[in-house]
């Protein structure tokens, strides 16, 4: 299985703006994410051209199926 984690913020032009992990661990909590998504706000570390990111929206954990053939 392989996971991704997808994070919405919000701009300071009330736009969302998208941020995805892929290869995270499958146990990830929700406070994690919480907690990631807090550094990513303090420490203004992504420029979106919708303006600055002020304030998360929502996040979720995909799971995915991969299934590999040897051709």
């Amino acid at each position: 299985m392989e996971y991704t984690l997808s994070m919405i913020f919000l701009t300071e032009t009330d736009e969302k703006y998208s941020l995805s992990i892929s290869g995270v661990k499958e146990n990830v909590t929700e406070e994690n994410v919480s907690a990631l998504m807090n550094i990513i706000l303090a420490n203004d570390i992504f420029v979106s051209k919708k303006g600055a990111i002020v304030a998360k929206h929502s996040a979720k954990l995909t799971e995915r199926q991969v299934t590999s053939f040897e051709i």
